[in-house]
């Protein structure tokens, strides 16, 4: 899996509401951002190749949180960034030929803080969060490379972007 690294401040954040909110016996990777799902393991070399040569030229960037989105069973925040939806793009067609349905569908990221609870509990997490919420703005820090290890994930490689 291939997510996105947000500043430390945000990911806090985020992760603090996942451990509050999504049920631990499921909580099995930190809060996230996801660019892709699922990743062929035999090209790794050559993801890890692009990837570097891509964060190496990719400054950090402004991501808005914009909303507050239902999940049916969950929450989650909705994000908005037009540097993020060309990194995005960039990749989703060098990688096509290996993305599964799910990867090669629209992209509309997103942070999940709950999942996998029941209708009811979730519309009132939405309902109470919703109602307080101002959009605001983190910053994009780079990439990070997850191998999947049969329930927990493990963070393979990281691919910070360089400040200039």
């Amino acid at each position: 899996m291939l997510t996105l690294a947000v500043e430390e401040r945000a990911q806090i954040d985020f992760e603090q509401q996942r451990r509050r909110y999504f049920p631990a016996s499921l909580n099995r990777i930190p809060a996230h951002v996801t660019l892709f799902h699922a990743l062929p393991g035999d090209e790794l070399p050559s993801i890890e190749q692009r990837l570097s040569g891509l964060a190496a030229a990719t400054a950090p960037f402004f991501v808005t949180v914009h909303d507050v989105r239902k999940l049916g069973r969950g929450v989650a925040y909705a994000l908005q960034s037009k540097p993020l939806a060309a990194l995005h793009a960039e990749l989703r067609h060098a990688w096509l030929p290996w993305l599964t349905a799910q990867d090669a569908q629209g992209f509309r990221p997103h942070v999940v803080i709950q999942n996998k609870v029941e209708p009811a509990e979730a519309r009132a997490l939405y309902e109470r969060l919703a109602a307080s919420f101002r959009p605001y703005t983190i910053e994009a820090a780079g990439l990070l490379l997850w191998r999947y290890l049969d329930g927990p994930w493990a963070l393979e490689r990281q691919f910070p972007f360089p400040r200039r």
